[in-house]
């Protein structure tokens, strides 16, 4: 399994757009990038390949990154930088299957699977949209695949696992959440030998959330930022209890403090993993 993380930002990426603050000023002098999320998996056996989440810098990311295009994709949740990429479905793809979950979200009355069918009807003649139940796995690609409820208020959220059945060598990816994921969820994200945790800001930020953090260590440190987002402590705790092999953190906002934005173990986009 080859694992590319084409896109390792949040909603604005960094840079941003406009900004000119230390950390998108220090990216653009390196030369880092944090697009918006999106992470490429290659079956080295079969050949074929998976895309998780379809980032709006699809195009982009698939220029500077030497990767095949997907056979299929997963779609996470229906907010903007995880999904309105699929339009370069256009003119790119012949034929496409999207793997969504088929839960109904209360909050929208459609399950992410029926919003991605409907935004993108027209795309009908060459993308075909499959809808999974939370936690039963399913194949493609030749992975065995599960999408696993997490929390990223208001809306259902899912993080994912790939396993390569053969070997058993097991991605996780926690998807948009706040640290507080159910147990079930939990049992299925265990142990990977690669884990892809969301950490959109260091905890001391969330002094400047209007809601401010929750899910406190013992001495206090948020684990999560506001509702919606882990802490890079909450996503760095969330890692030990699941025992991950080896632990990068993503979907990460330009507010990280200069110094800190390009440490371990925040990743930046293109980087590479050959697992198993």
């Amino acid at each position: 399994m080859q694992v590319t993380l084409l896109g390792t930002g949040d909603t604005t990426g960094t840079p941003t757009v406009g900004c000119d603050c230390d950390t998108c000023t220090a990216a653009r002098e390196r030369g880092i990038s944090r697009s918006r999320f999106s992470v490429h998996v290659e079956h080295e056996t079969t050949g074929e390949s998976l895309l998780v989440d379809f980032s709006p810098d699809f195009r982009q990311q698939f220029l500077e990154n030497d990767v095949p295009l997907p056979d299929a994709g997963l779609v996470t949740h229906i907010h903007f930088d995880h999904l309105d990429g699929l339009g370069n479905a256009y003119r790119v793809f012949d034929a496409l299957t999207v793997h969504a979950p088929d839960e109904v979200d209360p909050v929208t009355d459609e399950s992410v699977a029926e919003t991605v069918r409907r935004k993108y009807d027209y795309l009908e003649d060459r993308i075909g949209v499959a809808g999974h139940d939370p936690i039963e796995p399913f194949e493609t690609c030749g992975f065995e695949v599960r999408f696993v409820p997490v929390d990223h208020p208001p809306l259902v959220c899912y993080g994912v696992t790939i396993e390569e059945p053969e070997t058993g060598t097991k991605l996780s990816l926690t998807g948009d959440s706040s640290y507080d994921i159910p147990e079930r969820s939990r049992e299925v994200l265990a142990d990977p030998d690669l884990l892809l945790a969301d950490a959109i800001v260091p905890a001391p930020l969330c002094e400047h959330h209007p809601m401010g953090g929750r899910h406190e260590r013992p001495d206090g440190t948020p684990r999560t930022f506001g509702t919606k987002h882990m802490t890079r402590e909450g996503a760095l705790d969330l890692a030990d209890e699941l025992n991950a092999s080896e632990t990068r953190l993503v979907h990460l906002a330009h507010f990280y403090p200069a110094d800190e934005a390009f440490e371990e173990p925040l990743a930046i986009d293109g980087e590479r993993y050959r697992l198993g």
